[in-house]
C-alpha cells in the first residue's frame, strides 16, 4: 500500500510523510563537532597572538610615526623656536623628539601584547581542564545570549490598531442537554489529544500517539516549530480550555523562533502557523501571538523573490532561499499554495500598518485576471518563473481547492467590498459547475477532476469542503441564485456522507469513484485510508449554520462516534490505513489539523449559533476565525474594490 507519506500535496493540506529517524541530523554529533572547532579557534587565536607579538611588530626603521592615539598627531603651534617646523598654524614635532616616542610606544605596546598573550594562554589552560559537560554548558550559554539579542532585534515595537468589533468568542452553551453532553464529549476529545500531546510530543510539530513521541514531515523543515500547539490555540480558547491555553502561549512566549536553518512550506506556515497566531491574537489579545505572526510572515516574504511574483512553494527561513515541489509539473507553483495567502496576508497589512503584505497577494491576483483559462478554469500549476500553466489539470479538491475558497473569502472579509474577489469566484463556480458538476447513474452529486480535456468521475475527501463552500456563498450569488446553491451543497453534503457510510469504519475514504457500479466507494488500496480530516465535518457545520437541519448533528454524531471508537488510542488519536478493514491498522500520526479543524467544527456543530458568529468571524482554510474587517479601520487602499 502507497502511504500517505508517498502522496502528492494537496491543496488545504498536505499528506504527512513519514520520515525515520535518519532523515533527521545528529544533533549530539554535531554538537561534538561544534565544541571541537570552537577550540581550535580558541587555540589559532593563541598562535596568531603569539606571531603578532614577536614577528608582525612595527619596525621603527621603516616608520617615522606609531602612535595608537590621535591626540599627539597635531598640535596647535605656541613656539616655533625650539626646533618645530611651523605648517600653517599647526606644529609637527621634530623627528628626534618623534623616534623618542615612537620607542616608548613601541615598547608599550609590546609589553601590552606579552600580558595579554600569558593572560589568554592562563584562560587556555583553565578551560582544558574543565570537563566535557563544563564545556557544552559555556557554548550553549553564549547561544542563548546571540539568540537572545536576535528575538531583541525582531521585536520591533507594532504600531496601535483598533480591534475590530469582536463579538462571539465566549459563548454557545445550548441549552438541550442531550446536545450540551455531545459538546462536552468533543471537548473531552481535545483534551485527550492535547494532554497526551503535552505529555509525549511536546514542542515537537506532531504527535505520533502509539509510539508515543513526537513526530514531524518536511512541510515543517527538521525543526522543532510546535505546529500542533500553535494550530490547537484557538480550539483551546473556544472550548474554555484556559489552563492549556496558556501553557501553550507560555511555551511560544519562549520556545518558538523563526531564525532557524529550516525549509518549510510557505502554504502551511502560512495557514497553521500565521493563521493560528492570528486568531489567538484576536481571541485573547495577548500581544505576543500578533508579534510571533509579523515576525514568521517577514520570513516568508523571499518566497516572493520570482520573475513573476508568484511564490515559491518552499523557502528557507534562515537564507531565504525558495524552491518548488520537484514533481510539481515543471517546476510549477501550485494555485491551492499561492492562491491560500489572502486573508492572512491582509490582516498582517492590517495589523502592521504596512502594504507589503497585501500588495504581495493583490500582484497575484492581477497576474491570475490576465491570463487566459481553458474553459474558464484555472489549471492547478502555474510556473513562476515563465508566468504560464502547467499541466491542464483542475481540481477542487488537492491543488486546486482553498483558491476558490479563499476567493469567497476575501470578500466575505471585507464586509462583503471586494467585489473583485466576488466576482472571480463567480466565475470561476459557474465554470466549475459546467465541467466538473455530474450526477452519478445513482443520483449522487459529485465534483470530479478535469485532466487534459478529460473528466475523471473521483472525488476526493478534501473535494468535501466545497459543500461548505458552496452555502456559505449562497448569499450573493448572481442572477438570484441562492436557493441553488444552497441545494447545491446539500447534495455534496448528502454524497460525502455516503462516502463515510458504505464504509465499514463509517469513517470516510481519502477518495472515491463513481465509475460503473461503484459510487462513492474508493477502489484503490492507497486511497481507503483516514487521517483524521476534517473536510467532511466542516460542511456539516456550515449547512447546519444555515439550515438547522438537524441530520446534519446526527451525521457529525456518527463521525464523533466512529473516531473516537476506531481512532483513539491511550496515547492521543491516530489515523487508520483502511476504512473498509473491520480490524484496521493505525498509521500513527495525530496530525496537528485534528485538533486545529476536526474537533474545532465538531464542537461548534454542537454549540449556538452565537459562538463565532458567521456575520462577524471568517475561518480560514485550517479553520482558524479571523474577524470581518470593516472597512472604516482599514489601511487597505490599493485595490479599487476595497475603495
Amino acid at each position: 500500500m502507497t502511504t500517505p507519506a508517498l502522496l502528492p500535496l494537496s491543496g488545504r493540506r498536505l499528506p504527512p510523510l513519514n520520515l525515520g529517524a535518519s532523515s533527521f541530523p545528529h544533533h549530539r554529533a554535531t554538537l561534538r563537532l561544534s565544541e571541537k572547532f570552537i577550540l581550535l579557534l580558541i587555540l589559532s587565536a593563541f598562535i596568531t597572538l603569539c606571531f603578532g607579538a614577536f614577528f608582525f611588530l612595527p619596525d621603527s626603521s621603516k616608520h617615522k610615526r606609531f602612535d595608537l592615539g590621535l591626540e599627539d598627531v597635531l598640535i596647535p603651534h605656541v613656539d616655533t623656536s625650539k626646533g618645530g617646523k611651523n605648517l600653517g598654524g599647526f606644529i609637527i614635532h621634530g623627528q628626534g623628539h618623534d623616534e623618542h616616542r615612537h620607542r616608548e610606544e613601541e615598547e608599550r605596546l609590546r609589553n601590552k601584547i606579552r600580558a595579554d598573550h600569558e593572560k589568554a594562554l592562563e584562560e587556555a589552560k583553565e578551560k582544558l581542564k574543565k570537563s566535557r559537560d563544563e564545556i557544552q554548558a559555556e557554548i550553549q550559554t553564549e547561544k542563548n545570549k546571540v539568540v537572545q539579542e536576535l528575538k531583541k532585534k525582531d521585536s520591533k515595537p507594532l504600531p496601535a490598531v483598533p480591534l475590530p468589533n469582536l463579538i462571539g468568542i465566549n459563548s454557545g452553551e445550548p441549552a438541550d442537554p442531550d446536545i450540551r453532553e455531545k459538546r462536552n464529549k468533543i471537548k473531552e476529545m481535545m483534551k485527550h489529544a492535547w494532554d497526551n500531546y503535552r505529555q509525549y510530543g511536546w514542542g515537537h510539530n506532531e504527535l505520533k500517539p502509539i509510539a508515543r513521541k513526537g513526530h514531524s514531515t518536511n512541510i515543517f523543515g527538521n525543526s522543532q516549530m510546535g505546529a500542533t500547539i500553535v494550530d490547537a490555540l484557538d480550539t483551546l480558547y473556544i472550548m474554555g480550555l484556559h489552563d492549556e491555553f496558556r501553557e501553550g502561549q507560555e511555551w511560544i512566549d519562549k520556545n518558538l523562533d523563526f531564525s532557524v536553518n529550516s525549509e518549510v512550506s510557505v502554504f502551511e506556515v502560512n495557514i497553521r502557523f500565521i493563521g493560528g497566531l492570528l486568531a489567538a491574537y484576536y481571541l485573547s489579545g495577548q500581544e505576543v501571538f500578533k508579534i510571533k505572526a509579523v515576525q514568521l510572515a517577514g520570513k516568508l516574504l523571499p518566497a516572493f523573490n520570482t520573475p513573476t511574483g508568484i511564490p515559491w512553494a518552499m523557502v528557507n527561513l534562515k537564507s531565504g532561499v525558495g524552491r518548488n515541489w520537484g514533481w510539481a509539473s515543471a517546476g510549477s507553483s501550485i494555485l491551492a499554495e499561492f492562491g491560500t495567502l489572502h486573508m492572512e496576508f491582509v490582516h498582517l497589512s492590517y495589523l502592521t500598518g504596512d502594504p507589503v503584505y497585501y500588495n504581495k497577494v493583490m500582484h497575484i491576483r492581477k497576474l491570475l485576471q490576465k491570463m487566459d483559462r481553458p474553459n474558464g478554469l484555472y489549471p492547478n500549476y502555474l510556473n513562476p518563473r515563465t508566468g504560464r500553466w502547467g499541466q491542464h489539470h483542475t481540481s477542487v479538491g488537492g491543488l486546486g481547492d482553498s483558491f476558490y475558497e479563499y476567493l469567497l473569502k476575501a470578500w466575505l472579509m471585507s464586509d462583503k467590498m471586494d467585489t473583485e474577489a466576488r466576482k472571480m469566484y463567480d466565475d470561476a463556480i459557474e465554470a466549475i459547475e459546467k465541467h466538473l458538476i455530474r450526477k452519478s447513474n445513482g443520483g449522487l452529486t459529485f465534483i470530479g477532476e478535469w485532466k487534459n480535456g478529460h473528466l475523471e468521475r473521483k472525488m476526493g475527501h478534501l473535494t468535501c469542503f466545497a459543500g461548505g463552500m458552496f452555502a456559505l456563498g449562497a448569499d450573493g450569488s448572481r442572477d438570484d441564485k441562492a436557493g441553488h446553491y444552497l441545494q447545491l451543497g446539500a447534495e455534496i453534503a448528502h454524497t460525502c456522507h455516503e462516502s463515510y457510510d458504505r464504509t465499514t469504519l463509517k469513517l470516510g475514504p481519502e477518495a472515491f469513484k463513481f465509475d460503473g457500479g461503484v459510487e462513492a466507494v474508493a477502489v484503490r488500496q492507497n486511497e481507503k485510508y483516514y487521517i483524521l480530516r476534517p473536510e467532511v465535518i466542516e460542511t456539516y457545520w456550515y449547512m447546519w449554520r444555515f439550515t438547522h437541519d438537524p441530520k446534519y448533528r446526527q451525521w457529525g454524531w456518527e463521525a464523533t462516534q466512529a473516531i473516537d471508537k476506531y481512532c483513539r488510542v491511550s496515547g492521543g488519536f491516530s489515523g487508520v490505513k483502511d476504512v473498509y478493514s473491520s480490524s484496521p491498522t493505525y498509521d500513527d500520526v495525530q496530525q496537528s489539523f485534528f485538533l486545529a479543524e476536526t474537533l474545532k467544527y465538531l464542537y461548534l456543530l454542537f454549540s449556538n449559533d452565537d459562538l463565532l458568529p458567521l456575520d462577524n468571524w471568517v475561518f480560514n482554510t485550517e479553520a482558524h476565525p479571523l474577524p470581518v474587517l470593516h472597512l472604516a479601520n482599514t489601511t487597505l487602499s490599493g485595490n479599487p474594490a476595497y475603495r
